[in-house]
C-alpha cells in the first residue's frame, strides 16, 4: 500500500509559514517530527520506485531548517519538504527532486541543476555540433504534454568562443537544463501521487539516455569513462 501526504502536513506548513520563529517551532517540534517521518516515508517508497527503473546511488531529504547566512531573508525554517535523487555516476547523469509545499505549489523537478564547468563546456559543444536529436526529444509532442519547455538560467548573450549567431544559442546559452511539473494539493492528497509522480520521471528517460551519452564521450561519440 502506498504512503500519502495527509492534509495535516499541509496544515503544520502553513501554521508554520505564519509563524516562522525559533519558540514557535521549538514548541510544536513534536508535531513536525511526526510529520517528517511520515513525510520520508513517501520519499522512500519514491526511491523504491525510481529504482525498479533507474539506478539511484542517493537520495538526500533536505532539513527544514534555512541557512541565512548569506540571504537577506531572515526567517529560520523553510514551509515545504523536499528531497533529491542522484543517478549513480558514472555512466548514469541527472537528478529527480520533489518539492511539497501547500497551496498548490508542490511541485517536480529533473535534469541538470549545477553542472560542472567540464560537463557544461561538453553540452555546448554537443549543440554546437548538431542540435537536431536534443530537439526531437524536448518538442516531442508526448514529452511536451508532461514537461513542457526546458527552463533554467541561461547567459544573456553567447558563451566565450561560441558564435552568438549559432542556430543553436538559445540552447548554447543554457546554464541549467531543467524540467518541472506542478501538483495542485489534491493530486498531492490523491492515493495515485507517488505512481503519478513516478510516471512524469518514467517519461524524461530519453532525455537523460541523450545526455548521459554526451556526457559519457567525445564529441567523436567515443567512450571517456
Amino acid at each position: 500500500m502506498l504512503e500519502t501526504i495527509h492534509k495535516e502536513t499541509f496544515d503544520f506548513l502553513n501554521r508554520l509559514k505564519k509563524n516562522n520563529n525559533r519558540d514557535w517551532f521549538n514548541d510544536n517540534k513534536k508535531e513536525f517530527k511526526e510529520i517528517e517521518l511520515e513525510v520520508k516515508k513517501v520519499f522512500g517508497q519514491l526511491l523504491e520506485k525510481l529504482n525498479k527503473h533507474d539506478s539511484i546511488e542517493k537520495m538526500k531529504v533536505f532539513r527544514i531548517y534555512r541557512d541565512v547566512r548569506f540571504s537577506k531573508n531572515k526567517l529560520p525554517y523553510k514551509t515545504h519538504l523536499g528531497a533529491s535523487f542522484s543517478r549513480t555516476k558514472p555512466y548514469l547523469r541527472g537528478g529527480y527532486y520533489l518539492q511539497i509545499q501547500p497551496n498548490n505549489q508542490s511541485f517536480i523537478a529533473t535534469g541538470f541543476w549545477e553542472p560542472n564547468k567540464d560537463d557544461l563546456l561538453r553540452i555546448r559543444r554537443e549543440f554546437q555540433q548538431d542540435d537536431q536529436e536534443i530537439r526531437e526529444i524536448i518538442n516531442n509532442k508526448k514529452f511536451k504534454s508532461v514537461w513542457g519547455d526546458l527552463v533554467g538560467e541561461e547567459l544573456k548573450t553567447a558563451p566565450r568562443n561560441f558564435d552568438k549567431e549559432h542556430k543553436a544559442i538559445d540552447l548554447i546559452r543554457k546554464k541549467q537544463f531543467i524540467f518541472t511539473k506542478n501538483f495542485s494539493d489534491k493530486e498531492v492528497f490523491s492515493p495515485d501521487f507517488i505512481n503519478n509522480v513516478d510516471e512524469a520521471f518514467i517519461s524524461i528517460r530519453p532525455f537523460f539516455d541523450y545526455m548521459s551519452d554526451v556526457l559519457t564521450t567525445d564529441l567523436n561519440g567515443v567512450s571517456i569513462i
